[in-house]
């Protein structure tokens, strides 16, 4: 593959830093973004020329638009947008907030909804596209005290399985990346419901550790390794999975899940083909 144009969000550190140095070195250019363009002047100063800076605040609209339409007037288009940005809350579904749900999902939802309403006028008029869309394995299961990330996930997915099916005439591919337990400040960074309610240590007080440990865990995986996953995904010639999880982790959490799945599947099904129960 040549040269391609990249937007990705959430370049400042962990996945996306990752993904934006492997891009660039493999000879792509490359728009990041970040809330603070601080934060990549490392990274600009790395790539000159090939790596350019943008601001975005992922839930203003008009920052949204601003990034796009400059990344393509320095790039002079856009080729592959890789929706990365995110941040996570931890909280009980007692305990998260209207208010808290809502920032939650403009974030995970939203904010990457808009962005690919936004590319998208620009891959269909030159006829090829690719939107990543960075999930995680939350995306396809669920873990204790994550249920507003989970459910921002979930929509995620979705929104990626209908627009696979609306872009292909067009040229556009889309990928769902699922990636595992990362080292990364994910855990260090993710915010906390305001209401805390202790009957759910039981369930989720294990869960907010373990997540509070996966920058200096050494059992998870390098960003490094996921940006060469995806990129190789990218890369590749031919029609390619809609989603594809990364990490070897993130294949046994999945494999363990879809087990699950099944077994619910074939429960419901002999519960509601039992003789229907009289009328009372």
């Amino acid at each position: 593959m040549g040269r391609r144009r990249w937007l990705v969000t959430g370049c400042s550190s962990g996945l996306g830093y990752a993904l934006a140095t492997a891009a660039a070195r493999a000879g792509h250019e490359v728009a990041v973004t970040a809330r603070k363009t601080a934060d990549l002047e490392d990274l600009a100063a790395a790539w000159p020329g090939r790596v350019v800076p943008i601001p975005l605040e992922l839930r203003d609209a008009a920052s949204c638009e601003e990034a796009v339409r400059r990344a393509a007037d320095r790039l002079g288009g856009i080729d592959i947008l890789v929706n990365n940005a995110g941040v996570g809350l931890f909280g009980a579904v007692e305990e998260v907030s209207d208010a808290e749900l809502r920032d939650q999902l403009e974030t995970l939802v939203v904010g990457p909804w808009r962005l690919a309403r936004l590319v998208l006028p620009l891959m269909r008029a030159q006829g090829h596209g690719h939107i990543v869309n960075v999930s995680s394995v939350v995306g396809r299961m669920a873990f204790p005290g994550l249920a507003a990330y989970v459910a921002g996930k979930h929509a995620l997915e979705g929104m990626s399985q209908a627009l696979a099916v609306e872009g292909a005439p067009h040229g556009i591919r889309v990928t769902v990346v699922e990636p595992g337990m990362f080292a990364t400040r994910y855990g260090v960074s993710m915010m906390q419901a305001q209401r805390r309610i202790p009957a759910y240590d039981v369930t989720n007080r294990e869960m907010l550790d373990g997540a509070r440990g996966l920058a200096d865990n050494p059992e998870t995986g390098r960003p490094e390794d996921f940006a060469a996953r995806v990129l190789g995904v990218v890369e590749a010639e031919g029609p390619t999975p809609l989603r594809v999880p990364v990490g070897e982790d993130a294949y046994g959490y999945l494999e363990v899940a879809d087990e699950a799945w099944h077994e619910e599947f074939a429960a419901a099904r002999i519960l509601t083909q039992e003789p229907a129960p009289p009328p009372a």
